[in-house]
C-alpha cells in the first residue's frame, strides 16, 4: 500500500482560498497512491484562533467541495486533514472529511481532545465524542487528531472497533517535536499498528510548526520521516504486518483491564 503524506506549509500571507487551490493540485499530484493524508486544520492554522469563526465553513463547503473533487481526479483515499465547521447551531468543530476514490464523503471525525487548558481551541470548539473508523480496500484507518495522541485510551478503543491503521492529521508545534515523536511510536507499539501521523511546516499566528511527518510500523520501527519544511512524503507499507506482528506476539490478547465495548464507529 503507498501513502503520501502531505506536509503543507501555512503562510499567514497566503490567503485561504489560495491555500485551498493548492492543497487540491498538491493531491491530485498524488495519482497512484492509495492513501493521501493532509495535516490539521491546514485552511487556516491551527493556533491561528482569532481566525476560526471568521474561516468556518458548513461542513458541505468549498473546503469539503475542493477535496471530494480532488480525490475524484486522483482517484485516491483522502484523508483531507481537518477544517473549522460550523455546524448548524453555530458550534464549531476541528473536523476531518475522508473521501474515497470516487470523490464521495466516507467519514466524518470532529476532534475528540481539545488543545488549549481551557483556552483557545478548547474554549472555541465543541468536542466531538465518537470513534470513527474507515475500511478501505487494503486495511481500517481510525482517526485521530493532534492532542489526540496524548490520549492512548482512544486509541486502544479504535483499535477494539477494527483499527489496522492509526492516522493523525496534526498542527504540532516545533517545542514539543519530542514528544510527537515519542508518542507516535508508543501508540504504534503499544496497538501494533501503523501510525502515519502528519503535521504542518510554517508558523501559525507565530507559533513554530514541527513538521517532522512520520510513518511507524507495528513494531514502533520508523519506515519515514520528513524534514522541517513543507514537504511530500510517500511510503509504501505492507498492512498485513499488522496481522501477522499481532499473530507472532499476541499483546492484545492478554489485556485484563479497559475490555468495555468501544463507542460507535463508522
Amino acid at each position: 500500500m503507498r501513502a503520501s503524506l502531505l506536509q503543507i506549509a501555512v503562510d499567514p500571507d497566503e490567503p485561504v482560498n489560495s491555500r485551498r487551490e493548492r492543497a487540491a493540485s498538491l493531491v491530485t499530484g498524488q495519482r497512484g497512491a492509495d492513501l493521501v493524508v493532509l495535516p490539521e486544520l491546514w485552511p487556516v492554522g491551527a493556533f491561528a484562533y482569532t481566525e476560526f469563526a471568521e474561516e468556518a465553513e458548513p461542513l458541505r463547503g468549498p473546503t469539503h467541495d475542493a477535496m471530494a473533487e480532488a480525490a475524484a481526479e486522483a482517484e485516491v483515499w483522502l484523508h483531507a486533514g481537518s477544517f473549522v465547521e460550523r455546524a448548524p447551531d453555530g458550534v464549531l468543530y476541528n473536523t476531518t472529511l475522508v473521501f474515497s476514490p470516487r470523490g464521495e464523503r466516507a467519514a466524518v471525525y470532529r476532534k475528540i481532545h481539545r488543545f488549549g487548558f481551557d483556552k483557545g481551541e478548547a474554549a472555541l470548539m465543541g468536542a466531538g465524542d465518537e470513534l470513527v473508523t474507515v475500511a478501505l480496500p487494503q486495511t481500517t484507518l481510525g482517526l485521530a487528531t493532534c492532542y489526540d495522541l496524548r490520549f492512548p485510551e482512544q486509541f486502544r478503543g479504535l483499535v477494539d472497533a477494527g483499527a489496522e491503521t492509526l492516522v493523525v492529521a496534526a498542527g504540532w508545534p516545533e517545542r514539543r517535536r519530542a514528544h510527537w515523536s515519542l508518542l507516535a511510536r508508543a501508540r504504534a507499539v503499544e496497538n501494533q499498528s501503523y501510525v502515519l501521523a502528519v503535521g504542518t511546516a510554517g508558523s501559525h499566528a507565530g507559533v513554530e510548526q514541527a513538521g517532522h511527518s512520520v510513518v511507524v510500523d507495528p513494531w514502533g520501527e520508523v519506515l519515514a520521516e520528513a524534514g522541517a519544511g513543507e514537504e511530500i512524503l510517500t511510503v509504501e507499507f505492507d498492512p498485513e504486518q499488522v496481522r501477522t506482528t499481532r499473530e507472532r506476539f499476541p499483546a492484545l490478547k492478554d489485556r485484563r483491564l479497559g475490555l468495555a465495548p468501544p463507542r460507535r464507529a463508522h
